[in-house]
């Protein structure tokens, strides 16, 4: 086994141990994706049974905030342990949901400088057309991205860092101390409207999963989209 996957191997064990002692399960699956600075470990099968029966009951926002809560909580101890099992130097780290599905997305920012070869598109994808799709759509949201970078990090994962897209009514709320509130009224409207701008169009693939998340403090946000790559006919 290589050492890049020995590394994913490991990071995908502790996580999926961590998240079963916190949570009673863990996921059925964690596929971990490598490209210094970001770790981005998708989850699948990932529902707890206390939480099944939270969304029976039309809970699903009392599900999100606590898991928005107890990720908080271990984003020390996750960093730290990224740290010391896979020499991941982790300072920032991300979290979101897609409670239907039963999925997960865990964004990690290495210090790492990024290294803008490693994250070649592929000749066929108009970047730009794409970026001017996912600007709109956050102009609909909220406002365009005073920048944006996007990351081509394999033929499944996609990820996309918007800077300065807070509108002044947000940055209000967030400041008031309503900022678990914002973010979870942003996920399913910036979602929407991701899917609407039908980025697909220009990938040239189906997108399965967008999962989001921000940092507000810096007036960042980050989009993750998962792609099922088209498959190619053997002769």
């Amino acid at each position: 086994m290589s050492k890049e996957k020995t590394i994913q191997s490991e990071v995908s064990g502790y996580i999926s141990a961590l998240l079963r002692s916190h949570f009673g399960k863990g996921p059925t699956s964690v596929y971990v994706t490598i490209k210094k600075p970001y770790i981005l470990i998708h989850l699948r099968g990932f529902l707890a049974p206390m939480e099944k029966v939270l969304l029976k009951k039309k809970e699903s926002k009392r599900v999100l905030e606590t898991r928005d809560l107890l990720i908080d909580e271990l984003k020390g101890e996750i960093k730290e342990n990224l740290r010391s099992i896979a020499n991941l130097d982790v300072q920032e780290f991300y979290a979101d949901w897609n409670l239907d599905s039963e999925t997960g997305m865990l964004i990690g920012i290495m210090t790492d400088d990024v290294q803008l070869e490693d994250f070649e598109w592929p000749d066929t994808i108009d970047k730009k057309a794409f970026e001017s799709k996912v600007a709109n759509a956050s102009e609909k949201a909220e406002k365009k991205p005073g920048s944006m970078e996007s990351y081509w990090l394999n033929d499944r994962t996609l990820l996309v860092k918007r800077n300065q897209i807070l509108v002044g009514i947000e940055m209000e709320l967030i400041a008031e101390g309503y900022a678990e509130i914002l973010k979870l009224a942003k996920r399913p409207l910036e979602r929407r409207l991701l899917y609407d701008a039908h980025p697909e169009k220009v990938l040239g693939c189906p997108i399965t999963e967008i999962f989001l998340d921000w940092n507000f403090s810096n007036d960042i946000g980050y989009v993750v989209f998962m792609l099922e790559p088209v498959k190619k006919i053997q002769n």
